[in-house]
């Protein structure tokens, strides 16, 4: 009798907790401080690949509690989690496999509201990244300010179509849910002939992202680094092997619960320091070079900025994800609107005013530009930003390694790198440590934030944002697509295409280029 008093009582406590969390989570929400960073948003996409298995036939329902048999409580408004054929719950929080998806995609947690998901959107497409966008319109003058609005209603057209095809009409003309990821709309398009196909092509661009992300991280940390005490005898490639050993301690990592916590008020800290950067050039107005902004194109280094400007709105990867952890999906276009227009509207700001401050000196991270006095302050925090940034993205790449390689059931590559008690092998720490090695040695070979930064924006955000959700909407939704979205889909495609290809050209001309001179010194 004792023993059930005792259950009966813990389990009201942890009633009445769960629905304090869940009333202090809106409260925070509404002011803007409960969803997902920039960072975060990595996570959704990286557990868009690691829950496939998962997720392939699941649908979402409200799992019943541990006493939800005769006489026990009902679960919480908002407790959801993904089930197979509403049967049971995924692996425990604590296992490797739910790690960093059940933390950051909201599972046993109440759904998200749009204000939370637009949050995720707008830190997604407003990370650090963009400080190399005053140097795109170094290059493009007015037309690279055109092609970041052109660019913003892009991405919010395809990230919506993405989203159509997760939708299907069933036999009674409603419209349900079937599918649950990007690689489940990839491997839709590619199924029957080719049924995993499309799903490895998104892996594969992920992968391609999410590393080049960790690479451009070291290369800005270096290069912030350097240009802050300029008079140390300490070269950017040394700074850029000190972040690095900084970093290394990344490879034992085996949740990221320490290091979300400083998520957002990284992000916060960054916004803080766009405020100073357009205070410090709004004081310099006057000086304004308005006679350099002109309608010309470098056409050499055009195209590189053309991948600088769709890298920093790439999105697409997370948003399946995020709208099916939305409370009322339907306001997801609405969503996909202000967050499109608010980034248009301050990309494009910041952008101008401090190409417009320094013209022809801009250089290629915009930081680089201010006074000596201010600039180490701005570029410590910025450095700081980028070095607790690494472990997400670094983590979500070593995930997908890890599952395509080593955990892919009978299809695997290599032998399983966790061990029966879920310790990580001598050659699971291998991998991940020769993961930061790389990384480290790019940084070194092609110390060039604005390259690197157009390279992965011509090939995996162009491909990833343009070319695939056109490409996935018209093989899908064909038969039901009027007239107008056929010829968005194909204008899209093409001018994607076109932007890519000579993008990524010119862009590894350049790393070439850059690469030999390293060589040779």
């Amino acid at each position: 009798m004792a023993t059930l008093l005792r259950s009966k009582l813990s389990n009201v406590a942890t009633s009445v907790s769960n629905k304090s969390q869940a009333k202090m989570s809106g409260m925070f929400a509404r002011m803007g401080f409960q969803a997902a960073t920039d960072e975060e948003a990595v996570g959704f996409a990286h557990c868009d690949d690691l829950d496939m298995e998962h997720r392939q036939g699941l649908q979402m329902d409200i799992l019943k509690s541990e006493g939800g048999e005769e006489g026990g409580e009902q679960p919480l408004e908002g407790d959801i989690h993904y089930q197979r054929d509403g049967t049971g719950p995924l692996p425990p929080s604590g296992s490797k496999d739910a790690g960093v998806c059940s933390e950051l995609s909201g599972q046993g947690k109440p759904k998200i509201t749009a204000w939370e998901a637009g949050w995720n959107v707008t830190n997604a497409i407003q990370g650090m990244f963009v400080l190399g966008l005053p140097y795109a319109i170094l290059h493009g003058g007015y037309l690279g300010l055109f092609l970041i609005i052109f660019a913003a209603v892009v991405c919010c057209y395809t990230g919506k179509i993405l989203i159509a095809c997760l939708y299907e009409e069933n036999e009674d003309g409603e419209i349900v849910r079937v599918r649950d990821s990007y690689v489940d709309i990839a491997n839709a398009c590619c199924a029957p002939r080719f049924p995993t196909l499309g799903g490895r092509i998104v892996n594969v661009a992920q992968i391609i992202e999410l590393v080049m992300t960790c690479i451009l991280y070291v290369v800005v940390s270096g290069n912030l680094m350097y240009n802050s005490f300029p008079n140390l005898p300490v070269s950017q490639k040394s700074w850029s092997i000190i972040a690095t050993a900084v970093l290394l301690p990344c490879a034992f990592l085996k949740n990221l619960k320490a290091v979300s916590k400083f998520s957002l008020l990284c992000t916060l800290a960054h916004f803080v320091i766009n405020i100073l950067v357009i205070a410090y050039c709004l004081s310099r107005a006057r000086d304004w070079a308005w006679d350099k902004v002109k309608f010309y194109i470098d056409v050499k280094k055009f195209p590189i900025s053309i991948g600088i400007i769709v890298f920093s709105y790439t999105s697409q990867i997370f948003l399946p994800s995020l709208e099916g952890n939305m409370q009322n999906p339907k306001e997801f276009h609405c969503m996909m609107n202000w967050t499109h227009i608010a980034a248009c509207i301050l990309k494009g700001l910041f952008a101008l005013v401090a190409y417009l401050t320094w013209a022809d000196e801009t250089k290629e991270v915009i930081t680089d530009n201010l006074p000596s006095t201010i600039r180490a302050v701005v570029n410590i925090f910025l450095v700081a930003k980028a070095l607790l940034s690494y472990p997400l993205p670094f983590f979500a790449a070593v995930e997908v390694l890890e599952r395509s390689l080593f955990q892919d059931g009978n299809r695997a590559f290599f032998p399983n790198c966790y061990g029966g008690d879920g310790r990580l092998k001598s050659w699971g720490l291998t991998l991940r440590c020769a993961l930061v090695v790389f990384t480290l040695l790019m940084a070194i070979y092609v110390p060039h934030f604005a390259l690197l930064m157009g390279l992965t924006g011509s090939l995996t955000g162009a491909g990833l944002c343009f070319l695939l959700p056109s490409l996935f909407h018209l093989k899908l939704l064909w038969r039901k697509l009027l007239w107008h979205h056929v010829f968005f889909d194909v204008a899209i495609f093409v001018i994607g295409g076109i932007c890519s290809v000579s993008g990524f050209i010119h862009s590894l001309e350049g790393l070439i280029e850059a690469f030999r001179t390293n060589a040779e010194d």
